[in-house]
């Protein structure tokens, strides 16, 4: 529920209940929730497995996990007072007082729940192997800016992205799909966990002073502006050197080549890290993750191709 101190002022009018809630969710970051289902079902569906139902149930799945990993990382932020006023990323409603944390905490557990029940299908499907690969992925999302060590808060939110969003995510798919593991799905989840660790660099890199200041020391805090920024480009290398390995080793068509055509995003994105800091890499984590989107799908048309 929004809170009473924060009714519509004369000068700042405040969101409604239902833009809070949707300011909480951030759909800005749920395409990194689905675009690694969308590859993995691709590459399913390229050996000629695919399965709805499947498809369904890890497509709601990531994005409500997605969805209650922000509202969890809201609550933990402000809880352990790393989000304060100085903050320059967009607007988190707990900390601004929009939404209580109490429903904040409430509607979190709700949205885990509803995720481990999409999930039950999944388990039904695939067995022990997704129910311990889901429970992992609530436990990390809770312990990302939560708990006794806050992954994010001590240099490992990086590491657990890559697994989660790059080889859980896309794997888990294509195992949900067809019961088993290929090379070549976790060869696939590489690229695309290099791009959504990119999101959580260009985060990082803009907090640097705040969250110096806070006492997160986040990677981006441990490693540096500069070699922050050096990071952010070898993922880059990373993610564009995939699909044409992957065509050499015979395992794609030259379709491979179809996410090149993102590059110039990719460039205009690496020399914005380079010139500017603070609140205005706000659009270049917007950028981030608008190539994330773009370099999925066609990397997935490549697998259909």
């Amino acid at each position: 529920m929004v809170t009473s101190e924060t009714q519509p002022t004369a000068h700042r009018p405040q969101p409604t209940a239902p833009r809070a809630w949707l300011l909480a969710a951030r759909p800005k970051t749920l395409p990194a929730a689905v675009v690694p289902v969308i590859v993995g079902s691709a590459i399913a569906f390229a050996d000629s497995a695919f399965a709805w139902g499947a498809a369904i149930a890890c497509f709601a799945v990531a994005l409500l996990l997605q969805i209650g990993a922000n509202f969890a990382n809201d609550l933990f932020d402000f809880r352990s007072g790393a989000d304060t006023a100085e903050r320059l990323g967009p607007t988190r409603v707990t900390q601004s007082g929009l939404i209580s944390p109490r429903s904040v905490a409430i509607d979190t557990a709700v949205v885990f729940t509803l995720a481990a029940v999409a999930g039950m299908y999944l388990v039904y499907r695939g067995g022990w192997v997704l129910l311990a690969l889901g429970v992992a992925a609530v436990l990390s999302a809770l312990a990302y800016t939560g708990g006794p060590f806050p992954l994010g808060y001590n240099g490992l939110g990086e590491v657990f992205v890559l697994i989660f969003f790059g080889f859980v995510a896309v794997t888990g798919t294509y195992y949900a799909h067809t019961l088993a593991v290929t090379g070549l799905a976790l060869a696939a989840a590489v690229p695309i966990g290099a791009l959504v660790v990119n999101i959580l660099v260009v985060n990082n890199l803009r907090d640097i002073e705040t969250d110096r200041r806070a006492g997160k020391r986040t990677l981006a805090v441990r490693l540096g502006p500069a070699a922050t920024r050096i990071e952010y480009a070898l993922l880059l290398a990373i993610a564009y050197l995939t699909p044409p390995l992957l065509w050499l080793a015979g395992q794609l068509s030259p379709w491979a080549f179809l996410p090149w055509l993102t590059l110039p995003l990719a460039w205009q994105l690496v020399r914005q890290t380079r010139r500017h800091t603070g609140r205005a890499l706000n659009a270049t984590l917007a950028g981030t993750a608008r190539l994330e989107l773009l370099f999925g799908l066609l990397f997935a048309a490549s697998f259909l191709l």
